[in-house]
């Protein structure tokens, strides 16, 4: 078997600290209401070093123990963090993420999270949910917007923000480390664990 393919011990910590870093992001952002959410980088971190299926594991798994512990709604979002890690590891395969690209890979990462948090807002809770941009949906619908508009609107422009900074931080993350401690991380020929 490919050294590259185990799932190593290195690997499920990556897997842990992901979901942690997203639990808590999710956490500030639900009780200080913020209009993002930062309940992905964590998601975008692993996917980027370790590629979309563990990506797809560390926001669902994030989802379900946050939806378990303090927000009930986090439960209902997890398809959007499928979608997240998705397409996180993908654009982080090319070059869209690199230097004047970086907003536009951000966007490719955040417009099918946005289709699904804006179906899922809408269609599932009329609009309401305990994030911060509830306000905004709120706002646009009683200004006489349709609610699904409103809605896809708010979840355009609020993922595109939540995936900026979490590709913003990852990508920072990612440059600060050596390539020796990528490799081991992924489980290379000098880091399988």
């Amino acid at each position: 078997m490919n050294t590259e393919r185990k799932f190593t011990v290195v690997k499920q910590c990556m897997i842990a600290i992901g979901i942690v870093i997203n639990i808590v992001g999710a956490f500030l952002a639900l009780n200080l209401r913020l209009p993002v959410y930062l309940d992905s980088i964590g998601t975008v971190l692993v996917s980027g070093l370790l590629g979309p299926v563990y990506g797809m594991v560390t926001g669902v798994l994030g989802s379900m123990i946050s939806g378990i512990t303090f927000d009930i709604y986090s439960l209902y979002y997890a398809p959007v963090q499928l979608f997240t890690g998705l397409m996180a590891g993908l654009v982080f395969r090319t070059v869209w993420l690199k230097g004047w690209r970086l907003p536009i890979g951000s966007l490719a990462v955040s417009l099918p999270t946005s289709v699904v948090s804006a179906m899922i807002t809408a269609f599932l809770f009329g609009g309401i949910t305990s994030s911060g941009s509830s306000y905004l949906v709120v706002l646009m619908n009683n200004l006489g917007m349709n609610l699904t508009l409103s809605c896809f609107l708010v979840q355009v422009l609020t993922d595109y923000g939540d995936k900026l900074i979490a590709v913003i931080l990852v990508t920072a993350t990612l440059r600060s480390m050596t390539p020796e401690m990528k490799l081991k991380i992924r489980g290379g020929r000098n880091g399988a664990v």
